[in-house]
């Protein structure tokens, strides 16, 4: 797991500071000059390009991780007037505000993994992932995670917290929502986390009741555990207080059931329940800092995106700015 750092991009000098940002968190992760290099660049040009184009820009930095590769993943979100033509703006040399325009082409080029979603009058998204060093494309994650973490706007760590567990056969994925906000909120959810990863060969309920007797010594929290079943095409999936849960697919759409409660303080009921997972659905979890009143169909084409994307589009759209928000976006790995 790692939180997201979110910084606001709408003059030059927030643009410097996001790359600063950047490229601390590169040498950190054993990024070499090189690799740090196009760190740099990218981070400049999608700021670059949210001071000129965007309204409401934020520029979210993340450590990633695959095939035990750490890498950084940045993500622009902004509400301005949107791109009517993605595939020409990727040229080199296009530009629409009186620029050189090598914006867009030079952080397609150099991100290891990029993808854009933008409607008119709506906004853009862009999402770049590089690697400290080289990942196979043959073997593709079993699982595509996208996720944003996210503390209460003046709070310096949030009350949210999430994991995974991914192999071939089985995943898990929590998300735990720690009662109020702040460090005590953090201390609760990450014992969630904690307990989730002692115990993930068990099944979500026996996790979530694991947790329940770990977390009396805390504030409690909301947390949803999720069990996909690869060969089995199937969720089994607990929840105990208000962490959403949906599924989304071409065949059914399903909302998980979560009984209300509070994880370490009562909980009357943990119950587990099994659903239908499609290869071509999209699982996602999280926090009541997102509102409910999200829709996915509204994005024409969304679902087929990175799962960042997805995330990220939510949160920028949904988020309640007044509470620690976590959005987790899962879908088989293609």
């Amino acid at each position: 797991m790692s939180n997201s750092v979110v910084l606001p991009i709408s003059e030059s000098s927030q643009a410097g500071e996001a790359r600063r940002n950047a490229v601390a968190l590169a040498s950190r992760l054993g990024f070499n000059e090189t690799a740090k290099g196009k760190v740099a660049i990218v981070a400049t040009e999608i700021a670059n390009n949210l001071v000129q184009h965007a309204r409401e820009g934020l520029l979210l930095l993340q450590t990633i991780n695959k095939q035990n590769v750490l890498g950084i993943e940045i993500l622009s979100l902004d509400k301005g007037p949107g791109i009517d033509n993605i595939d020409e703006c990727l040229r080199d040399g296009f530009s629409t505000a009186g620029t050189p325009g090598y914006g867009l082409g030079a952080i397609s080029r150099l991100s290891d993994v990029f993808e854009i979603y933008s409607r008119p009058n709506e906004g853009t998204a862009i999402l770049s992932q590089l690697w400290a060093a080289p990942v196979s494309a043959s073997l593709p994650e079993q699982l595509e995670l996208g996720v944003v973490c996210l503390p209460k706007t003046g709070e310096e760590v949030s009350g949210d917290a999430w994991a995974s567990k991914i192999n071939e056969q089985r995943s898990l994925l929590l998300v735990a929502d720690g009662l109020g906000h702040g460090p005590l909120a953090a201390r609760a959810s990450l014992e969630a986390v904690r307990i989730f990863e002692e115990s993930s060969h068990r099944s979500p309920k026996e996790i979530m009741e694991a947790a329940h007797g770990a977390l009396r010594s805390t504030r409690g929290a909301a947390v949803a555990i999720a069990e996909i079943n690869f060969e089995q095409q199937s969720i089994r999936f607990t929840g105990v207080g208000n962490i959403g849960a949906s599924f989304l697919s071409p065949v059914k759409n399903y909302s998980l059931v979560s009984h209300n409660g509070t994880v370490g303080h009562e909980a009357r009921k943990i119950q587990e329940f099994t659903y239908q997972w499609h290869p071509s659905g999209i699982l996602i979890l999280h926090s009541d800092g997102l509102s409910t009143q999200w829709r996915l169909e509204r994005y024409t084409g969304l679902s087929y995106k990175h799962p960042s994307l997805i995330a990220g589009i939510l949160y920028r759209d949904f988020n309640r700015d007044r509470d620690d928000v976590t959005v987790l976006v899962a879908r088989e790995g293609r």
